[in-house]
């Protein structure tokens, strides 16, 4: 920055309004007419100060206190938004979430995923929100901090008579014929915890200034805030996803990037019996209710752990880690992961058995079982005889034109399209069969798929959790409230006593609480010859009552 010189010979960056030192008016700002607009000292600001280059452009648009309270709205509105429909998160995980917003919510549910609120907070335009932000923040902070701190670095002991009149809070004694004793007051002001310096027999007292760097605390722990925010979207920074097992089966941790596995062993359900002793205290409840009472639900399971790399179709390689019993509250932790219980489903259909079968003669030419999770697209039985699985629909459903179709991938009500192969129908026969249905689309059928039996399993569904922003989060938040503790219940106070001639000037600053100050200076000028000052905000010689800003 360019320099500009005060006539008490401090050299200050253009753009000052008062001196650092002395506090006069500099660069032909003076009006006597008004109270000192004290915000940050008058100092200079590079936002107010440059405005030509790129670069000035950029830090000047986010300086500003409108950009930073605008993105705030702004990123208040999304999240608010965002909270209408549940997140991609909490979905069903059984159908693609472009689907299942518009078949749950029509045309806004549509536009809700296109605009990208579905999944709000890792979204690019979210994230840029916040990161613009978090930019506002820190130049704001630097715009000012700086500034603020040289100044309050370099101010002196003696300041210009132009900044002691136009102080709020300023006062003239006449002690031509009386005797003062500076010491006394001195004396009455470190009481009162004042720090204090003193140059040829004038006086600044001076306490709380550690207060003025409250709102810059804030700012750090609202940037470490965010920036844990941010985090949250890096790969194996966060993971809060949802994984159904059912019993035998094994999947991949989702979060984990192929780590780790888990092998669902069984799903236990109790509830309390009535005839058991110890279940007696629910007796009462079972009986008001009508219907059982939970009292476990618990997942035993194995965590398994990938070895070396894993080329692409290859199965990898697992080791098992442990055994472990999965309760509500009483998560599986391993290595930063957390899995929680969250929900289950019993009896789950997982496998239906058919006969071939001549619908006159009721002859079975074989049977055939079909795994509802992983159907095979043929079936060979007797020789000569053989089924093909043409379609399959797990959660079955009549569109509105009538043609068949899945709600959702969980085999809730399975339904088929069979075609049955015989040597006197070498072309074939199509039926279609769901559960107490069996429909004929070409006409009457020689043959039939007759049902023979169904098996059921238990489910399991896990909340896998992994945050390691919790720290980043949990410090920004402590350092955010210190700087509100520092900046809420101090207030950085001034006193400056100025002997000239026969006269000895006072004159007070604070940046909040002016009673406070006021009682301070009432309690150091008792029982001496000097006047208490008076506060000028309501003075008819200044013209902008009401309008200084302490800040």
């Amino acid at each position: 920055m360019d320099e500009l010189k005060c006539e008490c010979g401090h050299v200050n960056p253009t753009g000052t309004i008062l001196c650092e030192a002395c506090g006069k008016a500099v660069g032909n700002r003076q009006n006597e007419n008004k109270l000192l607009d004290m915000r940050y000292e008058g100092s200079a600001r590079r936002s107010q100060t440059y405005n030509k280059s790129i670069i000035d452009k950029i830090w000047n648009f986010f300086s500003s206190v409108k950009v930073g309270v605008s993105l705030i709205v702004i990123a208040l509105v999304a999240s608010s938004i965002g909270t209408i429909f549940p997140q991609e998160t909490y979905i069903p995980s059984t159908i693609p979430a472009s689907e299942y917003y518009e078949q749950e919510y029509g045309a806004f549910g549509k536009l809700y995923y296109l605009l990208g609120f579905h999944n709000l907070y890792s979204s690019w335009w979210y994230l840029v929100i916040i990161g613009m932000l978090g930019m506002s923040i820190l130049i704001a902070s630097i715009d000012r901090f700086f500034p603020l701190y040289r100044s309050l670095k370099n101010q002196k002991v003696v300041r210009h008579d132009s900044f002691m009149k136009r102080q709020r809070i300023f006062g003239i004694t006449n002690v031509s014929n009386q005797e003062v004793n500076l010491e006394q007051i001195t004396e009455r002001l470190k009481k009162q915890r004042y720090r204090i310096r003193e140059e040829n027999g004038n006086i600044l007292a001076e306490k709380g200034r550690f207060s003025r760097w409250g709102p810059y605390v804030n700012h750090i722990g609202l940037i470490i805030f965010l920036i844990g925010g941010l985090l949250r979207s890096v790969p194996g920074m966060y993971v809060d996803k949802v994984v159904w097992l059912r019993e035998g089966e094994m999947k991949e941790i989702p979060g984990t990037n192929g780590e780790y596995y888990l092998k669902n062993n069984a799903f236990i359900f109790e509830v309390y019996d009535k005839g058991n002793k110890e279940d007696e205290a629910f007796v009462k409840a079972i009986e008001k209710t009508g219907t059982a009472i939970a009292k476990n639900y618990q997942s035993n399971v194995t965590l398994y752990k990938q070895e070396g790399e894993v080329l692409p179709g290859e199965k990898p390689q697992l080791q098992k880690v442990k055994d472990f019993e999965i309760k509500v509250n009483e998560p599986l932790k391993h290595d930063h992961y957390a899995l929680y219980q969250v929900d289950y489903k019993l009896n789950e259909f997982s496998k239906m058995s058919f006969y071939l079968m001549d619908k006159k003669t009721e002859e079975k030419f074989g049977t055939l079982t079909i795994d509802l999770n992983d159907p095979k697209p043929s079936y060979q039985l007797k020789k000569g005889y053989s089924v093909e699985l043409m379609s399959y629909f797990p959660d079955f459903e009549f569109k509105e034109n009538g043609e068949p179709t899945t709600k959702t991938r969980i085999p809730n009500n399975p339904a088929f399209i069979f075609k049955m192969v015989t040597p006197d129908k070498p072309e074939g026969e199509v039926s279609f069969v769901a559960i107490r249905e069996n429909i004929e689309p070409a006409g009457e059928n020689v043959y039939k798929m007759a049902f023979a039996g169904v098996e059921t399993r238990n489910a399991t569904a896990l909340t896998v959790r992994k945050d390691l922003t919790l720290g980043i989060l949990f410090a920004g938040g402590i350092i955010f409230m210190i700087g509100v503790v520092q900046g809420a219940y101090w207030n950085h106070r001034r006193i400056w006593v100025k002997r000239k001639g026969e006269e000895i000037w006072i004159a007070g600053h604070t940046n909040k609480n002016w009673h406070g100050l006021k009682r301070d200076i009432a309690l150091v000028v008792q029982t001496t010859p000097l006047f208490e000052p008076t506060d000028q905000l309501n003075e008819e010689k200044f013209s902008n009552k009401g309008e200084e800003i302490s800040g």
